[in-house]
């Protein structure tokens, strides 16, 4: 196949996504009032075969957005409510021991509700971290161990996981290992006055809005090769890798508030993160290559969670997004010289 005839598919590729992720974008907006952001986020994570955790204080349509999706992707949808009695034989299943009626004793394993394209777990930072780590393997593996056997996950797999930032009385925080498992963390902001009259209208009415199926498992892994295909040029992800470096207080670039607040910056999966969540913008946009600007709007959410800040840093109540600025002005900076 000659370059010419190349270029020509991939941009097919590239205009067949469009279309599946407008497609997609409308059910979703057929229920979800606002929170267009939030959608692009949490539809990223989705397109680049990652985990979101999305936060932000309860009635905001967290869990209602996440079961929207999988009615507008047709997946199937799985919920697990973390609390701190939860086991982990409760997420992944466990064997049972099955009569049949010839009276023969067997073992039969019964999936757990991890067992789902598309997993809602529902404040997750309520479950004891022995539970915990019941889901790190799901994420990071997409397998599940149970009784020396290991299970396949269905496929797509996608982890959407929330939590509530204002009650903090009987969590427990997720580990670092566990919080660098979600590709961006989405911050999930309250609706304004007009958005607010909207969901009263579309909620206290005698019909509720329902997204119809937009798309497929099949299609959304078409998605996912179309976003692993997707260039991204030299400077692109020489942007994307300083910036992540600069979140270490050791690394030349850090500016002064990463040296004086963080105790340790990004891991090499938030650079990735970066890269993909530009990947997906540019191809959102119907373009083919992934740019700086990309990488900056995506480091936010790819970055936040990933600083883990000193104790002046919590006790001076520094937030995330705050210092990640400074680091992007700083960046930004010292590519133009």
């Amino acid at each position: 196949m000659t370059g010419t005839a190349q270029k020509s598919e991939f941009q097919d590729d590239i205009d067949a996504f469009g279309a599946d992720y407008r497609r997609i974008v409308e059910q979703v907006r057929r229920v979800i009032v606002g929170h267009d952001k939030v959608i692009d986020q949490v539809l990223t994570c989705l397109l680049a075969g990652g985990h979101a955790l999305l936060e932000g204080v309860p009635g905001l349509g967290k869990t209602l957005l996440v079961r929207t999706l999988a009615d507008a992707l047709d997946l199937r949808f799985g919920r697990i409510q973390f609390t701190p009695d939860l086991m982990p034989a409760d997420i992944t299943g466990t064997y049972v021991l099955v009569v049949d009626d010839a009276g023969n004793r067997t073992f039969r394993f019964e999936q757990g509700p991890i067992f789902a394209n598309l997993v809602l777990g529902d404040e997750i930072n309520r479950a004891t971290p022995k539970t915990q780590s019941a889901v790190l393997e799901a994420m990071q593996e997409q397998t599940v161990s149970v009784a020396r056997t290991t299970h396949e996950l269905p496929q797509p797999f996608c982890v959407l996981a929330t939590q509530n930032p204002l009650e903090m009385e009987g969590t427990y925080p997720l580990p670092e290992a566990q919080m660098d498992r979600f590709l961006l963390k989405v911050d999930v902001p309250s609706p304004a006055v007009d958005e607010l009259v909207s969901i009263l209208d579309r909620t206290t009415g005698a019909e509720t809005p329902r997204a119809e199926p937009a798309a497929s498992a099949e299609a959304l892994l078409r998605m996912r090769e179309t976003v692993r295909r997707t260039p991204a040029a030299e400077h692109v992800k020489q942007y994307a890798a300083r910036v992540a470096l600069a979140t270490h207080p050791k690394c030349e670039d850090a500016p002064d508030t990463v040296r004086r607040y963080v105790r340790y910056g990004a891991s090499p999966r938030g650079a990735q993160s970066m890269v993909l969540a530009a990947k997906v913008a540019a191809l959102r946009e119907g373009r083919p290559c992934a740019a700086v600007e990309d990488v900056a709007e995506a480091a936010l959410p790819a970055l936040r969670h990933r600083l883990i800040l000193s104790f002046e840093g919590q006790a001076d109540g520094v937030e995330p997004d705050s210092i990640l600025a400074d680091v992007l002005e700083a960046v930004g900076e010292q590519s133009r010289t």
